[in-house]
């Protein structure tokens, strides 16, 4: 599409000096090669050319050094002539860093990163017009869902004497003390296993000495064993299990992807923690000498637990909140926007369970499952984020700084960290910028929930405080990609010595 040019005594501000200036006369076409990406064709007049070299030559003048005059006294042509280069240079510089912000703004795109363009490769004309292009990635175009109104599900339970007992266990897992036993493993005991896995007969990767919980559920980088627990109960030293694991579509190795591969577990030992007796001195050493009594831990845990049910509760709202919404959103977005913002995913993800009070060791979990399915995933993370700026737009929502202050301690408070440290960690990692996605988002969701029917239903998970699922941080064909790697470099060196 062609935008036409904008009436002359309309004025911008000149990002240097803060005055306002003329806005260029640019034409505009917009071609929508993708439904995220935007090839954006500029051309200039030759007016605005000269008035942007004028400009910089009225700043260089005042301090111009021309031998034989005096800094400020040289005739202006001689200092176009002298500085030609360099005027021409910052001329164009200034130019094409306007003529896109104005672009984007007339043709009222939203940018969701920065353009794609070699300003290096673009040349001012010593007459005529000035034509260059970009790419860019902006927000789609699509039709806001109607999100007044949702009939969502909501799940509601109180925290039970059994939620905490397994909290206690959670909690004191570094303390236990882990003990030799004759007995058959069982549900909740751990095994050191060496993990052998074959595609067919060959071996393709190996990790020794893992020691894990029975759990329902072990997850790796790239793969997710379920029931783990049922597979290995019953075993003792020196027993094998074996398992079928199917690799997920994001594996480092490309040509395993979807591929089912075998997973030999070879028991070195099993142990059965011990839960140690809670004393004045573990409680002080491990929870604070807030804690003086192991009924204040428990009082401490069923609020815990509570925030952790809510997170889960959310998280379930927004789920059905997100499936609503994305009903119709079957626009594409591209892979490699996909592949780029997969990280930020994680890095979200993160945030929002550490808010929530979740351990290093559970966010692992989270984190190994959602590599498993990241480019999905993220598609859907996205979409909805696209979905949720819109209405944060329409609505006026933004996140303000007590929002921050808010967030950065609710992290604190769960990590055991100053909030200046958090607040230091975030803003050195980038992550702010997540930070501030996820309050407006937060936000947002809660202006549609206001608006939203519910029906409660009753949870019938697992115990809050239990564990579920467990990580190994180990990807399985990573192994696989690094053999790969090395093969070829090899071969490169051989075919190098041979010619």
């Amino acid at each position: 599409m062609s935008a036409q040019r904008p009436d002359s005594d309309l004025l911008a501000q000149d990002p240097t000096t803060g005055e306002e200036q003329p806005k260029l006369h640019l034409e505009v076409q917009v071609e929508k090669p993708e439904a995220c990406r935007r090839h954006v064709v500029v051309t200039l007049p030759p007016e605005d050319i000269q008035r942007y070299i004028d400009q910089v030559i009225d700043e260089l003048s005042p301090k111009a050094d021309v031998p034989g005059f005096r800094p400020g006294r040289a005739p202006r042509k001689l200092i176009a002539a002298r500085f030609r280069k360099e005027i021409r240079q910052q001329a164009k510089a200034q130019l094409l860093l306007d003529a896109i912000q104005q672009a984007i703004e007339q043709e009222e795109l939203v940018p969701i990163s920065e353009p794609d363009f070699d300003p290096e490769a673009v040349e001012l004309p010593e007459q005529g017009s000035l034509t260059f292009e970009f790419d860019l990635e902006v927000r789609p175009e699509f039709e806001l869902p109607d999100w007044k109104g949702l009939k969502l599900r909501r799940v509601v339970r109180e925290v039970t004497d059994q939620d905490i007992e397994g909290m206690l266990d959670r909690l004191l897992a570094d303390e236990a003390e882990l003990v030799p036993t004759d007995e058959p493993a069982a549900p909740g005991d751990y095994v050191t296993v060496d993990i052998t896995f074959y595609d067919g007969e060959r071996q393709i990767a190996k990790t020794e000495e893992e020691t894990v919980q029975l759990v329902p559920v072990l997850t790796f980088g790239d793969a997710t064993l379920e029931g783990f627990d049922k597979l290995m109960e019953g075993v003792r030293p020196g027993d094998r299990r074996e398992a079928t694991l199917t690799i997920s579509e994001e594996a480092p190795a490309a040509e395993y992807r979807g591929k089912q591969i075998k997973a030999v577990f070879e028991v070195v030992d099993v142990r059965r923690a011990k839960r140690p007796e809670l004393t004045p001195e573990l409680l002080a050493s491990r929870f604070g000498e807030d804690i003086q009594s192991e009924e204040e831990l428990r009082e401490v845990i069923r609020r815990n637990l509570a925030s952790r049910f809510e997170y889960e509760q959310r998280r379930q709202i927004r789920e059905e909140l997100t499936n609503a919404l994305l009903k119709d959103a079957d626009w594409e977005l591209p892979q490699d926007l996909l592949r780029r913002q997969s990280q930020r995913e994680l890095e979200r993800m993160a945030l929002e369970l550490r808010r929530s009070g979740f351990t290093d060791a559970e966010i692992r979990v989270y984190e190994n499952r959602l590599r498993q399915n990241v480019l999905q995933e993220t598609a859907r993370a996205l979409k909805e984020h696209f979905i949720l700026e819109r209405i944060a737009e329409e609505e006026g929502i933004d996140a303000e700084p007590e929002d921050f202050d808010t967030e950065i301690l609710m992290i604190a408070s769960s990590s055991g960290e100053s909030p200046r440290r958090v607040r230091a960690r975030l803003e050195k990692s980038g992550q702010m910028d997540v930070l501030r996605n996820q309050i407006v988002e937060r936000k947002v969701i809660d202006r549609i929930l206001e608006h939203a029917q519910f029906e409660d239903v009753p949870y019938d998970g697992p115990p809050l405080g239990a564990v579920q699922e467990t990580g190994i941080d180990f990807t399985i064909t990573a192994q696989v990609a690094e053999a790969e790697q090395a093969e070829k470099s090899s071969a490169g060196e051989d075919q190098a010595e041979s010619s």
